[in-house]
This record gives structure tokens, sequence and C-alpha cells, in this order.
């Protein structure tokens, strides 16, 4: 990653460069972050579920390739506060207090939501709390 002033080990979760970082990640680099990374395409389908995501939520990557994040994969983000906020600003870099309820079972994290407009792609970052 040319360019690039983090590495795996050293991108923080709130880093202020973080987008241009993720997008010139290469898949096994984004598994080696130490917070969950879900990489999507402007329409919400997963394009990388990072390992420690996968890990965390019990799902593995092949699970979720190509499914929509917020209708199939994590419906219980599928709110105003989440999903509605991620799919109608064009530029997002925000970063919320939420509960995931998988398998029902509440799971406090933070989560960073990013995109820019001319962006390919837009994550979801989750650190467990």
């Amino acid at each position: 990653m040319q360019g690039a002033t983090h590495d795996a080990a050293t991108l923080a979760f709130d880093a202020a460069d973080a987008i241009a970082w993720l997008d010139a990640a290469d898949g096994a680099t984004l598994d080696l972050l130490p917070y969950g990374v879900i990489r999507m395409d402007r329409h919400g389908m997963v394009t990388h579920y990072n390992r420690t995501e996968s890990l965390a939520a019990g799902l593995s990557p092949e699970r979720v390739m190509g499914r929509h994040f917020f209708t199939t994969v994590a419906p219980c983000a599928n709110n105003a506060l989440v999903a509605f906020r991620f799919n109608a600003e064009p530029s997002l870099d925000a970063t919320i207090d939420y509960v995931f309820t998988l398998r029902l079972r509440p799971t406090p994290v933070r989560l960073r939501m990013l995109r820019v407009p001319e962006g390919r792609h837009a994550y979801l970052l989750v650190h467990r709390l």
C-alpha cells in the first residue's frame, strides 16, 4: 500500500486517515486489524468481512459476502440510527455507541461509519466494548 502511514497493527479505530488506508488495503491486511471491518459497496452489499468481525459475531465470511449488510446480515442495525444515516449521508465519518442484538445476545459496540461521495466502498468499523 504505497503511501500508507499505518500498518494493520497501528491503524487506530479512530484514525483520521482511516478511509484512505482501508481503501488501499487488501483483504488479508483487513483481516489483521484488531477490530471488525465490514467493507461494503455503495449499495450496502458486503465485499469483505474481516476475520476479527467474523470470529466475534460467529458468522463466516462466506455466509455474509455478497449479502446486504443491513437487511440480511445485521437486521438489528437496519434502523434510523445506523442504516438510514449510513445510506443517507454521502460523506460520513461518524462514531456512535450501539448495541448489536446478535442471536438475542446484546453486544455493546462502538460503530464507526465511513463513506465519501466519490468512494467505491463504504465501511462499518466495529469495536466491541
